[in-house]
C-alpha cells in the first residue's frame, strides 16, 4: 500500500456489497484509483481529505438502462453527464439508442467526449431509438439488419455489453414474434446478452395480422431465452408485462429466474407501485434498477421538431412535476421494503455483472478505477408517486451528493434531479 493519498474520503458508511463490506471506512485513492480501504487513515500523507460522515459511499452506480443519444434521437436523448456524474453516477449503458448504422456517431460525439462512463446495449434494429420509438413501423422485421448489427458490435466490443429488443403486443400483432428470434441469432453470435422490454409501447392495430393476447407475449419470448438474457420492466402497468390480466404475477417469470434469466426494473415512465408491490409480494426481486429516464419522462425543454404528444408524456400528467432519478428510485424501493443491501446490489455488483464488468466496476476493491458515488441519507416522511395515481411513503430519502469518476470529483449539480418534499 503507498503511503501517500492524493485523495481519502473518511468517515461515511459504506456499503460494497461485491465484497461484503459494510461499515464506516475510509478510501485512500491515488492516480485514479482505489488503494486502500480501511478504518482510519489518517496517519498517512494525505494531499485532500473529505470528509463523507453521515454519507452513504458506494461504489459508482451504474444506470443499466440510459437513453442518452442527445441530439439524434430527438426529443428522446439526454445529456449524458446530466444524468451521469452531474447525477452522481458514473457508469451509463445506453439502452437502444444507438444501432448499426448510427453507433460510430454515437461513440464519436456522445461516449468519447463524456465525463461519465458510457457503455451500450446495441439496437436490434436499424432505426435504434430515434423519438423514443415513436414510429412502429420502423421496427418490423424489415428494419433489421442482424449481419450488420454484429458486424458494429463486434467492431465496439469495449462498449457494447448486449442488443436491445422489444417484446410487446403492439408490434407481435404487427409481425409475430419474428424480430425476438432477429435479436436472439444477434446475441448468440457475439455471446452477448440480450435485453428485452416487456409492456406495450405501440398502439394495438385495428386490424392485427397475428392473433395475440398480451398475456401470450412473456410464455412466447422466455422460453427462446438463455441464461444472462434480461427481462425489463417487471413493473410495467402495461399489458403483456409480468402481471396477467387477472391482476396475477405470470407462474414463468419464476421459471425464467429459475433458468437464470435476469429482471432489470427500467422504472421509466410506467413503473406502478401496485404491480410492483404483487411482483415482491411473489417473492420476485428484479437484479438490477435502471431509471430508463428521457426526454419524455423528464423536464428538459423539446427541441424543434420533435413530436407534441407522446406516450410517455403521461409521466408529467399523473406525477405532477416529481420527477425522478436513479437515486429517487432507489428511495422507493426502501419504501416498497427492500433492504438498503437490496438495492444497493441492484446499482452496483449486479449492474456490473449484467455489463460483463464484474469484478472491474461496481466495486471498491483495491485496485480498481476509483468510481465512487456518495449519497445523502435524508431521514423523515416521503411521499412517492407514480404516474397511475399510486403512492408509497418511505422513510429516507437518498439523494446523490457528489460522485467521482477514476478519482476526479463531480458535484451532483444536474438540473433534473428531483428537489427534496416530504
Amino acid at each position: 500500500m503507498p503511503d501517500a493519498f492524493d485523495l481519502v474520503l473518511s468517515g461515511g458508511h459504506l456499503i460494497d456489497p461485491a465484497a461484503d463490506r459494510d461499515g464506516v471506512l475510509d478510501i485512500g485513492i491515488r492516480d485514479g484509483r482505489i488503494v486502500a480501504v480501511e478504518p482510519d487513515l489518517a496517519q498517512h500523507n494525505i494531499v485532500e481529505r473529505i470528509d463523507v460522515g453521515g454519507k452513504l459511499v458506494l461504489p459508482g452506480m451504474i444506470d443499466t438502462h440510459a437513453h442518452i443519444f442527445e441530439h439524434v434521437s430527438g426529443r428522446f436523448g439526454l445529456n449524458a453527464d446530466m444524468v451521469g456524474v452531474r447525477s452522481g453516477i458514473t457508469t451509463l449503458v445506453d439502452q437502444g439508442g444507438a444501432s448499426c448504422m448510427t453507433f460510430q456517431g454515437f461513440r464519436t460525439f456522445i461516449a468519447e467526449p463524456a465525463d461519465s462512463r458510457v457503455l451500450s446495449f446495441i439496437s436490434a434494429y436499424v432505426v435504434g431509438g430515434l423519438e423514443g420509438h415513436y414510429y412502429p413501423a420502423l421496427y418490423s422485421p424489415d428494419g433489421v439488419d442482424i449481419e450488420a448489427t454484429v458486424r458494429v458490435a463486434e467492431a465496439n466490443r469495449d462498449m457494447v455489453c448486449g442488443i436491445k429488443a422489444h417484446a410487446e403486443i403492439g408490434g407481435f400483432e404487427r409481425w409475430g414474434i419474428s424480430v425476438i428470434r432477429m435479436a436472439r441469432d444477434m446475441s448468440r453470435a457475439l455471446d452477448l446478452p440480450l435485453y428485452i422490454h416487456f409492456g406495450q409501447l405501440w398502439p394495438r392495430p385495428q386490424d392485427p395480422v397475428v392473433a395475440y393476447t398480451a398475456d401470450d407475449i412473456l410464455t412466447e419470448v422466455v422460453p427462446l431465452l438463455d441464461p444472462g438474457d434480461i427481462l425489463a420492466h417487471p413493473f410495467t402497468r402495461h399489458p403483456g408485462g409480468f402481471v396477467d390480466e387477472n391482476g396475477k404475477v405470470h407462474p414463468i417469470v419464476a421459471a425464467a429466474l429459475d433458468r437464470g434469466l435476469k429482471i432489470d426494473i427500467g422504472h421509466g415512465s410506467h413503473f406502478s407501485f401496485d404491480v410492483a408491490r404483487r411482483v415482491l409480494d411473489a417473492g420476485i426481486v428484479p437484479d438490477t434498477l435502471g431509471a430508463d429516464m428521457h426526454g419524455y419522462n423528464t423536464s428538459v425543454p423539446a427541441p424543434a421538431g420533435s413530436p407534441d404528444e407522446h406516450p410517455d408524456d403521461e409521466m408529467h400528467a399523473f406525477a405532477g412535476d416529481q420527477s425522478f432519478s436513479l437515486s429517487w428510485a432507489m428511495s422507493e424501493l426502501l419504501a416498497l421494503g427492500l433492504s438498503l443491501e437490496e438495492v444497493a446490489t441492484m446499482v452496483t455488483s449486479n449492474a456490473a455483472r449484467m455489463i460483463g464488468r464484474a469484478g472491474e466496476l461496481g466495486t471498491l476493491a483495491i485496485g480498481t478505477p476509483a468510481d465512487i458515488t456518495v449519497l445523502d441519507d435524508h431521514r423523515g416522511s416521503f411521499t412517492f408517486r407514480d404516474n397511475a395515481g399510486g403512492e408509497a411513503t418511505g422513510d429516507r430519502l437518498l439523494a446523490p451528493a457528489f460522485c467521482l469518476k477514476d478519482g476526479v470529483r463531480f458535484d451532483a449539480d444536474a438540473p433534473i434531479l428531483p428537489a427534496m418534499a416530504a
